[in-house]
């Protein structure tokens, strides 16, 4: 009998801990298991993340030969960041003597004008790369910044992109003084040095923290006796390695929310949507555009960065936030939630107990502003939260995750109720709209912000607490609502789910074919090195041109994944139905233009006003097998076919052409879309385009008329 082929995905959340195992050939959800998040023990995180993988094991008999591959989410980068849980930073800037004055400005991050709020804590040293450095030299300018109280270094230099050997040489005489350290080449290929330092140090701060948290998981794990690859989920949506957490814990932020998107993609084939993960502390919002999360530069503690993650809007209401009370009348629900006032929810206390009860307020934590509202009973102290409220309004279904005891819910408002003199319907309803309404506005700001129309969005609710507030905030503003299947657990599937990611940004001021096909090699070969089967890595490419930038995304399958064990391959009818919601056409409008393994296609055909008559338009709209969008010409043209056919096709349409300035032109072939609308001349573009093809059979050259 053939063994399993199981994934664990395992989401370690600000409350709970969650695993689940999926069996790779067919999809399904084998097991899965909840524990609290043991942020207080000896070996933090890692504690939780064995007992729910142990527990996975044990109750279902699966065999640890079976489990091929253990992915999670973590968030002990941002946590360490947001609760200043940070090492000081010692920074080496190099650069030639006469432009010192302007490298120690860009780069001294103890400047208020860059280190805003000196959050970050840092110390600089500056190094003349105008002779050879010497290690002697590098030892020195490390032993005054460990002097200073440096416990991680950086090395950054001007032009570090384009030649990182003395950032690397830096790096490598670190790691033989026994610090750790990071390079700012290593955390982008941009040429801005202020952003470039100010993320590496911001990576830098947390990079001690989270090594040691990094060697503390994969020690307990490889100790339940689980040889299987350890993956980490990153805020883009892709996994990656353990090493890379070890690097670049900045990688990782947002990496929860990040899980849950990916989870809520494989099982809802949503266009536009907002994705609303409701824990028991916090809230995550994440917008769903085009059938693939909205991503920007991240912004920690106001410090920009040049990483680039989901758009992840976090709010402090969730299923276990507290009631603040104030001249007897609700003034808030959270950001207190009963687990950090280590309480047990009410409505899953014994009704008997909570019959004995009074009302007390306390201050869970001894800062907070607002006192909040608990129950005092006989045998226990209990919290009033959102899921009590829906409970006793019976908003909760019986086999949902949320649902509790709506006797007992009852009785705690009834309780509650008599103290502020009011029905416990009045106070259950006030309790779900004050800690609602937050929720409600930043779905407004995100409707208007990103001109999406109601009518034709989703609001998709996942997590423990989905149902307490979700399909309330979906009536509320009149959107069409659904529950994520697993909503409890829909971060971990996420997890296990996901494929190796990475993105490269590169400057390009002056690009050429050779440099473009550098950067594709190199991102081809981080994904290899990482686990990826080659013949799997789709890379796509994008100029940005008014940053001179070319950004890359590669996206591969780890060795054990197949197309038959995705769940989420889009079929050609479901590709062609986003595509009319993205382009606003009707699917009779639409043609299959051209198609591989990995891509689809489109050509959707309308008729545009003109002054004097109409005007025949052909938007083209290349999307990948799992649906999401990668490229969108308004009004393009398709040449394909065998690969000399191809080239002698583009060539003629080249020299036909009446501008002196080439059109935009893009390449795609079975793994690849190359975006070559940096390239100006048409000697350029033939160059790029015959050099790619020489290991095409067939290929697509889409052009933007």
């Amino acid at each position: 009998m053939n063994k399993r082929r199981i994934r664990v995905g395992i989401d370690v959340g600000g409350t709970f801990t969650k695993a689940v195992a999926i069996d790779v050939k067919t999809g399904s959800l084998l097991a899965k298991s909840t524990v609290p998040t043991t942020h207080s023990s000896e070996k933090g995180v890692s504690e939780g993340i064995v007992i729910a993988l142990k527990k996975i094991i044990h109750e279902t008999g699966i065999g640890i030969n079976e489990i091929e591959l253990i992915s999670h989410s973590t968030t002990q980068a941002i946590n360490a960041l947001l609760e200043s849980d940070t090492s000081k930073v010692g920074i080496i800037a190099m650069g030639v003597g006469p432009s010192k004055k302007d490298i120690v400005k860009r780069t001294n991050l103890e400047d208020s004008t860059i280190n805003t709020n000196q959050d970050i804590k840092t110390t600089h040293e500056f190094l003349d790369t105008s002779h050879l450095i010497t290690e002697k030299e590098v030892i020195a300018a490390i032993n005054r910044l460990k002097e200073k109280g440096a416990e991680v270094i950086i090395a950054t230099e001007a032009f570090g992109v384009d030649d990182p050997s003395n950032e690397l040489f830096v790096m490598n005489t670190a790691s033989k003084e026994k610090i750790l350290s990071t390079a700012s080449h290593e955390i982008s290929g941009i040429y801005g040095l202020e952003i470039r330092t100010l993320t590496a140090a911001v990576n830098a701060s947390v990079l001690p923290k989270t090594f040691q948290v990094a060697n503390f998981v994969e020690d307990a794990i490889r100790k339940t006796g689980v040889t299987a690859p350890l993956m980490i989920m990153k805020g883009d949506g892709g996994v990656t390695s353990m090493d890379t957490f070890k690097t670049k814990p900045i990688l990782t932020i947002l990496s929860g929310p990040a899980a849950s998107v990916a989870g809520a993609l494989l099982h809802l084939k949503i266009t536009n949507g907002i994705f609303v993960e409701v824990g028991g502390t916090s809230t995550n919002i994440c917008i769903i555009k085009n059938g693939k999360p909205e991503i920007r530069y991240v912004t920690v503690k106001d410090h920009p960065t040049c990483i680039r993650s989901m758009d992840v809007r976090i709010l402090g209401v969730a299923g276990g936030s507290m009631v603040g009370l104030k001249q007897n009348r609700i003034s808030n629900v959270g950001p207190r939630s009963a687990h950090i006032a280590g309480l047990k929810y009410s409505c899953f206390a014994d009704p008997e107990d909570l019959k004995t009860g009074k009302i007390i307020l306390i201050k869970p934590m001894s800062n907070d502003k607002s006192e909040y509202v608990a129950i005092k009973c006989n045998k226990g102290t209990y919290a009033i939260t959102n899921t009590c409220a829906a409970n006793a309004l019976g908003m909760i279904e019986k086999n949902d995750y949320a649902f509790g005891n709506q006797e007992s819910a009852k009785i705690a408002l009834k309780i509650f109720a008599e103290f502020v003199g009011v029905s416990y319907h009045e106070i259950a309803m006030s309790i779900i709209q004050t800690a609602s309404f937050e929720i409600t506005k930043t779905i407004t700001k995100i409707l208007k912000e990103f001109k999406m129309n109601p009518y034709n969005t989703t609001l998709i609710g996942g997590g423990g607490g989905a149902s307490v507030l979700v399909p309330f905030v979906a009536k509320q503003l009149g959107i069409k609502y659904e529950k994520a299947e697993h909503a409890e657990v829909i971060s971990s599937i996420g997890v296990a789910s996901s494929m190796l990611q990475e993105e490269m940004e590169q400057t390009m001021i002056e690009p050429t074919p050779e440099k473009i096909n550098q950067v594709y090699k190199k991102i081809h070969t981080m994904l290899v090195d990482k686990g990826a089967i080659p013949e799997s890595i789709m890379i796509n490419s994008e100029f940005v041109s008014e940053k001179s930038l070319l950004r890359v995304t590669a996206v591969g399958n780890v060795e054990l994944d197949s197309t038959e064990t995705s769940k989420n391959i889009f079929t050609l009818e479901d590709a062609k139905k986003r595509t009319s919601e993205i382009i606003e056409i009707s699917e009779d409008l639409i043609d299959l233009s051209y198609e591989t393994d990995h891509y689809f296609v489109f050509t959707g055909h309308m008729e545009i006003k003109k002054f004097f008559g109409k005007k025949t338009q052909h938007h083209i709209l290349v999307l990948d097998r799992y649906g999401k969008p990668k490229l969108s010409i308004k009004n393009g043209r398709i040449i394909q076919g065998g690969k000399i056919t191809v080239l002698e096709e583009l060539i003629d349409y080249l020299k036909s052409g009446n501008s002196e300035i080439a059109p935009k032109i893009y390449l795609l072939n079975d793994l690849k879309l190359v975006d070559y609308s940096s390239l100006i001349t048409t000697f350029d573009i033939v160059d790029a385009v015959r050099s790619e093809l020489v290991t095409s059979e067939k290929a697509a050259i889409l052009v933007e008329l």
